[in-house]
């Protein structure tokens, strides 16, 4: 009987010291970092950004284990990061600057716990006319019909921001309508000028170049004299390439709001830090770029293009790391 109980209690000790080999070390589990990642609607790019990320962090990032959350889009990513029920999203830098300073439509709470982390992609305006309209400059839109985009959109909301910096807004006709009615509209002469907030090359600007040839019109000239990006600091210069459309074969230079990788105030330096290092390497954007083309945009020497608020101390160490300097509004107080 002795014999068996000491064989029994060999065999179970054992058993447990095999266990044991197999078991994270005590703790391990508590400390496995568990974050939510909130992206935009099925099928749109936030999405299509935030999946991508998601996914790599959580495969090379150790002990860290991202979840791709669908969203509204950038005003729901910012609130949901705000609060703490997501760690990352992607936001319009117009919407965090605004958020921060109180300024959304409709809703005056100061939304200061999202910290920027980097530029993604850009969304730039177009202000095309048709050749033949002899309208070669922003300021001949005056006494014209332009369409700005659907009532309520981003477009709308863009284009109203800009000609009332540049003093045309109340000296034209706005045409609240969609970017492919515009195009017809313009095609048929029934508006004067398209406004399209999107990146390039867009659907309804093709459309437009392909029944007629088209002009757009330079930005940020105008805007640089009247003080725009004084006023709206989240926006920022960019080229659209010659040959981007048919017929428009000069580059043309315009504004555009930023999407921006962004993480709560409450992430923790280091995982901002090891995010943006697998992201940003050279095997990172290749796996980006693979997923969507707009990720061609993600480049180290354009990190922190675009962004107007405090960048997360985890990504200000990284990008500073890369040789960038933090402008003022960049820097946390």
């Amino acid at each position: 009987m002795k014999t068996r109980n000491s064989l029994l209690c060999a065999a179970i000790t054992l058993v447990l010291a095999v266990t044991l080999l197999w078991l994270p070390p005590v703790g391990e589990a508590q400390r496995r970092a568990r974050l939510a990642f909130s992206g935009g609607p099925d099928g749109g790019t936030f999405q299509y950004f935030s999946n991508a990320i998601s996914s790599r962090l959580s495969k090379n990032l150790p002990n860290v284990e991202v979840s791709n959350m669908a969203s509204a889009g950038s005003v729901e990513n910012l609130r949901r990061v705000n609060t703490g029920d997501a760690d990352f999203g992607i936001v319009y830098a117009g919407d965090l600057y605004l958020g921060l300073n109180g300024k959304l439509t409709g809703d005056t709470r100061i939304y200061a716990n999202n910290y920027s982390m980097a530029y993604l992609y850009g969304a730039p305006a177009h202000l095309l006319v048709l050749e033949s309209s002899g309208i070669k400059s922003v300021k001949d839109l005056a006494g014209k019909r332009v369409a700005v985009g659907p009532a309520g959109s981003g477009a709308a909301a863009s284009s109203q921001r800009y000609f009332t910096a540049v003093g045309l807004w109340d000296k034209f006709t706005a045409e609240y309508i969609g970017y492919s009615q515009g195009a017809s509209a313009l095609g048929d002469k029934l508006i004067d000028a398209m406004w399209v907030f999107a990146g390039y090359p867009n659907a309804s600007v093709i459309q437009a170049a392909a029944s007629n040839r088209i002009r757009l019109l330079s930005l940020v000239e105008l805007g640089k004299e009247t003080g725009f990006f004084d006023e709206y600091p989240f926006y920022s210069e960019v080229t659209i390439p010659a040959g981007t459309y048919q017929g428009v074969d000069y580059d043309v230079l315009t504004v555009q709001d930023s999407a921006i990788w962004t993480a709560g105030k409450h992430v923790s330096d280091e995982i901002v830090y090891n995010a943006l290092n697998d992201i940003y390497s050279d095997k990172g954007l290749e796996f980006m770029y693979s997923v969507t083309k707009a990720a061609k945009a993600m480049k180290i020497a354009d990190g922190l293009r675009g962004i107007a608020t405090p960048v997360h101390p985890g990504a200000a160490k990284f990008w500073q790391e890369k040789g960038l300097s933090l402008s003022d509004r960049q820097k946390l107080e």
